[in-house]
């Protein structure tokens, strides 16, 4: 790893919960934006070394291992301990199956504050103030002493709550009351659902929703795309639109280029459209004049030829 490189980190996903609060529901399986719970926190870290999923497996979007605490059902600190168990890198990040809005980029700010400090976990804290402690990063060896010392302290993890093992950390908190929402209630669902579709956020949603169903991962410029649909469709035709930006996207594949392919492919293709327009506008013009001057001649008045000079009635 040379020193460019970011440190490799895992990560560790509960999603064995019992969803009381919705009604035994499967919730790492509930769609917000059309996408599974799980795979929205999946995408989120896809940059784990190695993830780990505690729970009965299931098709997700991305390869993951998995891993089941035992018994089944013995609570988030065994299910830690059970993910844990199959993470190898320094630092991991441990996450709730069950957060619609975590993105890539929290979970580098994450990363990023707990290797530029001293303290041994770095998590969320909620609109409330209140500590995330499924929405963090911690030191992996810091998380092993204080799982060791709960199992031999109160003869074993099961049923044991969280507090109990992030009271022995040295934390920093980051205050984050949008990446740290997580889904208990039907309720909860409602306002996620709601919130990706408001104007703000729900093209970034579709986008990112298109690309994990059609397993593209590739960042583009989408206000070159958005541009050169307009180009389009004002100086071709409305359905040009979509057309183009397809036929953008297949000669970038055809390319096997990335952003700077799609880029390069959209830069030609909204030039050949100005230039539909700028004919278009010149071919407009000249008809334009005519018609003007036909009103004119049609305007003379009784009495007035309206043909050629010399053709009038009084003519001679």
């Amino acid at each position: 790893m040379t020193s460019n490189e970011p440190a490799a980190h895992d990560a560790v996903v509960l999603a064995g919960g019992g969803a009381r609060r919705l009604g035994g529901a499967d919730k790492p399986g509930v769609r917000v934006g059309g996408r599974a719970l799980l795979d929205r926190v999946l995408a989120a870290c896809a940059d784990a070394r190695t993830t780990v999923v505690v729970a009965e497996p299931r098709p997700t979007a991305r390869p993951v291992r998995w891993a089941r605490e035992d018994p089944p059902g013995a609570g988030p600190v065994a299910a830690l301990d059970a993910g844990l168990r199959q993470a190898a890198a320094d630092d991991v990040l441990v996450l709730s199956a069950d957060l619609p809005f975590l993105s890539a980029g929290t979970v580098r700010r994450l990363l990023g504050t707990l290797r530029a400090g001293g303290a041994e976990g770095v998590l969320l804290t909620d609109a409330d103030g209140r500590d995330q402690p499924l929405v963090a990063a911690y030191r992996t060896a810091a998380l092993r002493r204080e799982l060791a010392a709960l199992t031999a302290g109160r003869g074993g993890l099961t049923g044991q709550p969280l507090r109990r093992l992030t009271a022995g950390l040295d934390l920093t908190r980051v205050p984050d009351p949008v990446a740290s929402f997580d889904c208990d209630t039907w309720d909860d669902i409602a306002t996620a659902r709601a919130r990706i579709r408001e104007h703000g956020h729900v093209l970034d949603e579709w986008i990112s929703a298109v690309k994990d169903e059609l397993g593209i991962d590739l960042d583009v410029d989408t206000g070159v795309l958005l541009d050169l649909a307009r180009d389009a469709a004002h100086g071709v035709a409305r359905p040009a639109a979509p057309l183009t930006t397809f036929l953008v996207g297949y000669a970038a594949a055809q390319a096997q280029g990335g952003p700077e392919a799609v880029a390069d492919a959209a830069r030609k293709a909204a030039a050949l459209a100005l230039r539909w327009a700028e004919e278009a506008a010149q071919e407009k013009a000249p008809e334009e004049t005519a018609g003007q001057g036909n009103a004119g001649q049609g305007n003379a008045g009784p009495g007035t030829s309206a043909g050629p000079a010399g053709s009038g009635p009084d003519a001679g």
